[in-house]
């Protein structure tokens, strides 16, 4: 998906930091184990987050070793299978279902073809996941397709963007999450949603530009020189450190479990560090998904 939702490396401690590897590659041995070898491609930062969020807080992690497709010679430290990894690795071959159907609606048919390459090789996996998660399969479909209608009429407000791909996030919070933590967990995940659809709004912007394409900051913040306003980028920041915030109260509501420690990181010193590569323009896409 985007990358974007990772914790800051230099502010984890070498143990954190090789747990964090561990889980990452966790959710990768989850994907391969129930959706086949394909599904494995998916793997991203963002719902590595989620795995660690709905870990359950009695649950340590249980560690194992094997080769992967990384690795296939030195054998890597990884998670094993449970709960919070299964229904991740679920979320994430719904989500990457959708966002390639509506790559296929949303492009001319040439540049659809790598597109429909990718439908076909998860078409298997995607029917088992939407199987086992009606509901976040529903929710994704519903919003995405309001997203999608309301991209094209040309809307102008990015809130209103941003608020219908933050729901499908908030619409994540698995069944058996007990009632204590059900809203918090919901409000950090729709923030978080929020601020995933905005900063990568941003990072698109020149190119959207460029093509023509939708991209809600354009009407807001209308290009100069192709490039986005500079006085429009305080702005921005001001509305993402804004929901970076609501994530934070949420955040602190939320029992402790296992991986408190490395969301924590994350929100609080991850997402901020993120946020202002982007806006400065460091930020390289080409390593979204590196983890070193």
């Amino acid at each position: 998906m985007f990358g974007y939702i990772r914790p800051l490396k230099g502010e984890l401690t070498v143990r954190e930091f090789e747990r964090f590897k561990a889980c990452y590659c966790g959710l990768c041995h989850a994907l391969g184990k129930k959706y086949g070898f394909a599904a494995r491609f998916i793997l991203n930062f963002e719902l590595v987050f989620l795995a660690m969020l709905i870990w359950d807080e009695n649950e340590s992690p249980v560690m194992k070793h094997g080769r992967c497709i990384a690795s296939p010679c030195r054998k890597k430290r990884f998670c094993a299978g449970n709960a919070a990894l299964d229904i991740s690795a679920g979320y994430s071959v719904i989500l990457a279902w959708w966002k390639v159907r509506d790559s296929i609606d949303d492009e001319k048919f040439i540049k659809t073809i790598p597109h429909r390459f990718a439908a076909l090789f998860l078409r298997r996996a995607y029917k088992k996941a939407a199987r086992e998660f009606p509901k976040f399969d529903s929710s994704v479909r519903t919003q995405l397709k309001s997203l999608a209608e309301y991209e094209s009429s040309g809307g102008e407000s990015f809130d209103s963007a941003a608020d219908k791909f933050a729901r499908i996030l908030s619409s994540g919070v698995p069944e058996g999450i007990p009632e204590s933590s059900r809203r918090p967990l919901a409000e950090l995940l729709y923030h978080t949603g929020r601020w995933i659809y905005l900063v990568d709004a941003y990072d698109d912007y020149k190119e959207d530009v460029e093509s023509g394409r939708y991209n809600a900051l354009i009407r807001r913040f209308p290009p100069e020189d192709g490039e986005f306003p500079k006085d429009g980028v305080k702005s921005l920041e001001t509305t993402l450190i804004h929901s970076n915030n609501l994530i934070s109260a949420a955040f602190e509501l939320m029992p402790e479990n296992p991986w408190t420690q490395t969301v924590e990181n994350t929100i609080y010193l991850g997402m901020p560090d993120v946020l202002g590569r982007v806006l400065n323009g460091t930020w390289l896409r080409k390593r979204r998904h590196d983890i070193d």
